[in-house]
């Protein structure tokens, strides 16, 4: 009868101890870190795999050391220019993995996550509160760090990591924006309207340029023209004294002359001049003697024959 009692009390003894081995079982993930607190007081940090605990006495607490997004929930903020903005903003952060860190976040604070919300906020309404609308908008990146500045300093005995801070929206109120979109649309209207001021004076300038440089050219063509013609009539009044003589030399020279003015030659004829005379000069020949006027006799003078 005592050994039925004492192999009974075996038989149940083991049986706690499989529910017990069974239920104390705990498996860590990867993402995750352990701390097992016995009896309420804190007793050993577990990594992960495969841990047993006993139970009703140990308790394990599994954090999570993954990248968590925190949103900072939209909230209305007065602007130093008196404008209401509507601020959103977004928190990204982590447990750190080791030992210490792990404590903290669970012992030092209390669910870190809404905590961190309320402090985005309050840093928030604390920086744009000193920034106008249009300096707030603009400097995005500089509230951002000096938000994520802010919050890890104030986090640094949490056991957390603040990894990046975003603003999703400055949004002004709505007739604040309609006002700002029309200064923005007034000034891309402005800035295009002297782009095409500048281009049509810059085309204007080039075809100035490109007109007074053919008529130059012209100029020019026709002064070389003009010096081939003389240079022709030169050669050929020297051909002429040498190889003419008499009228055939006064008719070719008269020739080459006729032949410069049908191509369009000009001559300047002198104040005073004869136009024969200047002809004659360009064909090289002897000028007319002009006679002089004879002067009207007096009434009642002999008229003096010669």
């Amino acid at each position: 009868m005592g050994l039925a009692i004492v192999g009974a009390i075996i038989v149940v003894a083991f049986i706690l101890l499989i529910l017990i081995l069974v239920t104390g079982i705990r498996i860590i993930r990867p993402t995750h870190r352990g701390l097992v607190e016995r009896l309420g007081k804190y007793n050993r940090y577990c990594d992960p795999g495969l841990h047993i605990i006993i139970p009703i006495i140990e308790r394990m607490f599994q954090v999570d050391i993954r990248e968590v997004l925190v949103e900072a929930q939209p909230q209305t903020i007065i602007t130093n220019d008196n404008l209401n903005a509507r601020v959103d903003a977004q928190v990204y952060l982590k447990v750190k993995a080791d030992e210490e860190d792990v404590k903290a976040s669970q012992y030092n604070v209390t669910n870190y996550q809404n905590q961190i919300v309320n402090l985005a906020r309050t840093t928030l309404r604390n920086i744009i509160g000193t920034l106008t609308l249009k300096s707030a908008n603009s400097e995005r990146g500089r509230i951002n760090e000096e938000l994520r500045s802010t919050l890890k300093v104030e986090t640094s005995s949490w056991g957390i990591e603040i990894l990046r801070t975003e603003l999703k929206e400055i949004d002004p109120p709505v007739d604040v924006q309609e006002t700002m979109n029309k200064v923005v649309k007034a000034e891309n209207e402005k800035i295009a309207a002297i782009d095409y001021a500048t281009a049509t004076e810059t085309q204007a300038d080039g075809q100035r340029r490109a007109e007074i440089k053919k008529a130059e050219g012209i100029k020019q063509a026709k002064i070389l023209a003009a010096e081939g013609e003389a240079q022709a009539i030169k050669l050929v009044n020297e051909a002429a004294e040498e190889f003419f003589v008499g009228n055939a030399q006064v008719l070719r020279k008269l020739e080459t002359v006729e032949k410069a003015f049908w191509q369009n030659a000009k001559i300047i004829v002198p104040a005073n001049g004869e136009l024969v005379n200047v002809i004659g000069d360009l064909a090289g020949i002897t000028p007319v003697p002009v006679k002089a006027a004879q002067p009207n006799p007096t009434p009642g003078q002999p008229t003096k024959r010669s």
